[in-house]
């Protein structure tokens, strides 16, 4: 990450008409870079996924391609697996491996703000349910100083917490993260657009890109077959617990917003019931995000040592762990509505929500939006002639 100094001295650079001289490469990604010259030379596994494609329309690879490659890979495995140079070979072709570990950089680099980069590498299992509990036992005590915390007042969450109490406490938090979130991946689709070369976003690209998102067209293991685990052997698993838990994700967002559409224009105050379309959304997106993550969590234990970054097992793990807590909770709550546990599972599942929102800048959510802003970059310039006219997209 450059500093105030080193901007401040190429702002005057350019300033000048002078040539800045390019970032030098970190460990990580020289060994990218290496990996890449010898996978440009082999050329096996060109039609897997979208990263190798791109690669051929490269000859050398700078600090921007890097991070537009590494955030364009999806770890399947399926290229270490099919791979003659990988370890135990004396070339240690790991591209899953090396991939990650400059993802986990890149998510560090473009943090906003910058000074919060390193909490990446603090946002853990430990950290994430330290926060959550830390959080729900406030609120705990909050109520329970009301007298209220072993109450149903009438199933209303509201008579717990005010309704305006809440939006202070979650509005500020969502929209920290929601804006830290889009400066970062601002900063980054700038500095990669050395990939496109400036070129225009068109309607077939977004179309085409919107499709490798919604489908996880790229954890197929390049046939089809899905992505190798703890063996050799493919499985579609990955991709179906990331389908769950990313629609799940999706469908408790809209009963959130659905809710607060009923709440402001139709005046009609939480909780609801069935088949209100917020309890029908948040009904079938928490039973699917909890089946999800559970999946997730299993497969990341399970996962074979040499397809990720094992530095950032903590920050998946923690990330995985809040989204269950939140969408169990939530489930939780429902089913103890109008008991005398309604406040404290109330407790438990704002602090859990909390949590979430608080180190979603910060954490392994930050992994889909620049691999959306990567596919959509890769959508862009293979509508693009190849000027050196390797490789077929």
């Amino acid at each position: 990450m450059q500093t105030l100094e080193a901007l401040a001295r190429d702002a005057r650079a350019l300033a000048n008409g002078d040539v800045v001289p390019a970032a030098p490469l970190t460990g990580a990604e020289s060994e990218v870079a290496r990996q890449l010259q010898i996978c440009n030379a082999c050329r096996y596994c060109e039609g897997f996924c979208a990263v190798f494609p791109a690669m051929t329309r490269r000859l050398e690879f700078p600090k921007a391609d890097i991070h537009f490659l590494a955030n364009l890979c999806h770890n399947c495995g399926a290229c270490l697996h099919a791979c003659q140079y990988a370890p135990p070979h004396e070339f240690a072709v790991n591209i899953p491996q090396s991939m990650a570990q400059v993802r986990g950089q890149t998510y560090m680099d473009y943090a906003w703000p910058p000074a919060l980069g390193r909490l990446y590498e603090r946002n853990g299992l430990t950290l994430s349910l330290a926060l959550a509990a830390g959080l729900a036992l406030f609120l705990s005590l909050a109520v329970a100083l009301k007298g209220t915390l072993w109450s149903a007042p009438g199933g209303d969450f509201y008579g717990i917490f005010p309704h305006n109490l809440l939006v202070g406490l979650f509005a500020p938090v969502f929209l920290f993260a929601t804006l830290a979130l889009a400066l970062g991946v601002r900063r980054f689709w700038r500095d990669v657009t050395p990939a496109t070369s400036g070129a225009p976003l068109t309607p077939p690209a977004t179309a085409e890109a919107a499709d490798a998102v919604l489908r996880l067209k790229y954890l197929d293991g390049g046939h089809g077959d899905g992505c190798h685990n703890e063996d050799d052997a493919y499985t579609l698993a990955r991709r179906r617990c990331h389908h769950l838990t990313f629609y799940g994700f999706l469908l408790c967002f809209a009963a959130t917003s659905v809710a607060t559409l009923y709440h402001y224009l139709l005046g009609q105050a939480a909780p609801y019931d069935l088949p209100s379309l917020p309890k029908l959304l948040g009904a079938v997106g928490g039973v699917s995000l909890s089946l999800g993550t559970a999946g997730l969590w299993r497969l990341n234990l399970r996962r074979h040592p040499l397809h990720g970054d094992a530095a950032q097992k903590p920050m998946d793990r923690g990330f995985i762990a809040l989204l269950f807590l939140t969408s169990t909770s939530g489930l939780a709550l429902w089913w103890a509505r109008g008991t005398p546990a309604m406040a404290l599972m109330l407790c438990l599942h704002l602090g859990a929500v909390m949590a979430l929102f608080a180190t979603l800048p910060y954490g392994k959510f930050a992994h889909g939006i620049f691999r959306t802003a990567a596919l959509l970059k890769y959508a862009i310039e293979k509508r693009l002639p190849s000027r050196l006219r390797l490789g077929a997209d």
